[in-house]
């Protein structure tokens, strides 16, 4: 069985290439879907999806794929289906919501 290891990081979210590399804390059985503040480093999303079985993960990347105007296929679960603590990577995002571009141009500042 292939275990996957979060590596160190000190921000939610990075650039590779054109690839956005997101860390996420997710949020199931919410009220609503919302993406939220950084929590430590990574970024709280909420989903009204329940955790079973994964669902709740399906329906995140669904979620986020409208935010950033990319296809569901676009984002890869790299690790965290079933689990709480996420890393996605989203191919050519299209859109950034407000905090992830003004969490990136804050970084790019340092």
């Amino acid at each position: 069985m292939k275990t996957a290891v979060q590596p160190d990081v000190k921000t939610c979210c990075h650039w590779e290439g054109s690839t956005l590399v997101l860390y996420v804390l997710g949020k199931p059985s919410s009220k609503k879907d919302a993406i939220g503040k950084i929590k430590g480093h990574q970024l709280k999303i909420s989903v009204t999806a329940a955790p079973e079985g994964g669902k709740a993960t399906d329906h995140m990347v669904k979620f986020l794929a409208k935010e950033f105007g990319v296809s569901s296929k676009q984002i890869e679960v790299v690790f965290g289906q079933t689990n709480v603590n996420k890393l996605l990577r989203i191919q050519s995002p299209q859109t950034l919501p407000a905090l992830i571009q003004a969490h990136l141009a804050q970084g790019s500042e340092d």
